[in-house]
């Protein structure tokens, strides 16, 4: 049994600056778990032909450890990837990740004031903190549909690519038309024989403005860093300047909603086929994504966009409702990630005896400033409820839980407390301001069905505000809105035989 006063989960940019800042802090006690083989987390699983971010590379990257080597104002996968590793090696904690090993169980245990995990490789941990950053796009989500067992053929998820699968002169189907699809669809275009792109709701599509950095820029950013600071500091005010059309009054994001009909009409010259792509709800109510090259595929020659939804599934072919046999040879399934249900919330046990999955059964999901839940002490979260983004870097969020879950720690060794829990009140509070707050954002409000509302219609994955009013709300450990308990007992001396003189 290893023990640690800090147990990470993830590698990605929630685990990775964890464990960073942890280590800048002098918190060395810790020990970082991770299922995949190497940091990277959604960058790392999410290779696909054409994987790219959608935010600023300025600003999609640690604060504090700016890039000046972006090739283009939006990232492509392989450059993120790089640059965490780099973080990574550059920061000396890789001494203390495990890679290739998956948390199996995690159990408050009250009397030592501790979790006692079970990992995927028959190990044991018990840490003092219990920290998540398993992260909201990490479990593949594959669609229930009649069949699917019994294709023939080839098929993965957009997040477990087959890199092995040649797929030049094939009929291949793409199941969804959400933000990887859109850049998956393009490159597959170029490729092979036939496309069928299933298509249950059309996204919004915005020009992708992106462009080669400069050699002159990549100088200035690497010898003068108040330029670099000055092109993250624009483009992360411009992207707040979305927050009332998201949180306030949809008719204020028209601007965005003439440049995606204008981006359909420029790739699309076909009437019926434009149509058939253009949505019918507001914009925003589903991710905005970001293409110049998704609509002129959907209009290529070897590409057709299929509405009709799918029935079943056999050896050889996709089948839909109205009865059209499509046959293919690969199936792309791009049906996105479970992200109002974290599979990891199954395995942690809280103080009396729930997991955290059947705590948030009746509820959704809640979490006191998407941190910290009742009845689970110790346990903090990076990008859990309510912290997700529909118009900026995650990064700007995660950096936020970081520094509140670093001052609660310090809290807790200043003060000698050896757990702390949200009061149920403060937690219920903070939820019924969320909630109340969403009622009136176009996600909720915007006619759509999209994968930031749960089964019963809650949004428990976006933040209705500002993200600077997020980080000023996580700016200092509110220990008052916490149950806390003092030093952990120490334990009974086991009885001797021996006599004891006078």
């Amino acid at each position: 049994m290893t023990t640690v006063k800090h147990l990470v989960v993830g590698a990605g940019f929630a685990g990775l600056g964890m464990a960073i800042k942890l280590q800048e802090s002098g918190e060395v006690d810790f020990l970082v778990i991770e299922k995949g083989s190497d940091v990277g987390g959604t960058w790392r699983a999410n290779d696909y032909p054409g994987a790219a971010c959608d935010v600023p590379s300025q600003l999609y990257s640690y604060s504090f450890a700016p890039n000046p080597d972006w090739s283009m104002s939006f990232s492509p996968q392989p450059e993120i990837q790089a640059y965490i590793r780099r973080v990574a090696h550059e920061a000396g904690v890789l001494d203390r990740f495990r890679f290739e090993v998956a948390l199996e169980t995690a159990t408050w245990d009250d009397e030592a004031r501790a979790w006692q995990v079970t990992l995927s490789d028959g190990s044991g941990v018990s840490a003092t903190n219990l920290i998540s950053g398993a992260g909201g796009l990490s479990e593949p989500k594959l669609p229930d549909i009649d069949g699917i067992e019994g294709f023939q053929g080839e098929v993965f998820h957009s997040a477990r690519w087959n890199h092995d699968v040649d797929l030049t002169g094939k009929r291949v189907a793409v199941i969804g038309t959400g933000a990887s699809a859109i850049q998956i669809v393009p490159e597959l275009q170029k490729v092979v024989g036939h496309l069928d792109v299933y298509q249950r709701t059309a996204p919004y599509v915005l020009p992708r403005n992106d462009r080669r950095y400069t050699g002159v820029e990549k100088l200035a950013f690497r010898h003068l860093p108040l330029v670099q600071r000055a092109y993250r500091t624009a483009i992360y005010w411009g992207r707040e300047l979305y927050v009332p059309g998201f949180t306030l009054e949809p008719k204020l994001a028209w601007p965005a909603k003439k440049l995606a009909l204008g981006n359909i009409a420029k790739g699309i010259n076909d009437p019926e086929l434009r149509a058939t792509v253009t949505p019918d709800y507001e914009i925003g109510c589903k991710r905005i994504l970001i293409s110049n090259t998704y609509y002129p595929a959907l209009a290529s020659g070897n590409v057709e966009v299929v509405t009709d939804g799918i029935a079943k599934i056999t050896g050889d072919a996709v089948v839909t409702s109205d009865g059209v046999e499509r046959p293919v040879d690969v199936l792309v399934v791009a049906t996105g990630f479970f992200t109002t249900e974290q599979p990891i919330a199954a395995a942690i046990t809280g103080r009396t005896g729930a997991t955290l999955a059947e705590t948030w059964r009746e509820t959704g999901m809640v979490a006191y400033k998407g941190t910290t839940v009742h009845g689970f002490p110790n346990l903090f979260q990076i990008v859990g409820p309510n912290t997700g983004l529909g118009h900026s870097s995650m990064v700007f969020i995660i950096e936020s839980q970081i520094a509140y879950i670093l001052d609660a720690i310090r809290t807790m060794e200043r003060e000698g407390y050896s757990s702390v829990e949200p009061h149920l009140d403060v937690q219920n509070r903070w939820n019924d301001d969320l909630q109340r707050r969403m009622q009136r954002t176009v996600w909720n409000s915007g006619g759509c069905a999209s994968w930031y509302l749960d089964e019963e219609g809650r949004n428990t994955t976006l933040w209705p505000r500002t993200t600077f009013t997020f980080r000023r709300l996580l700016a200092q450990f509110d220990v008052a809105s916490y149950a806390v308990t003092g030093p952990a007992p120490s334990p009974t001396p086991a009885p001797t035989n021996e006599k004891v003189s006078a």
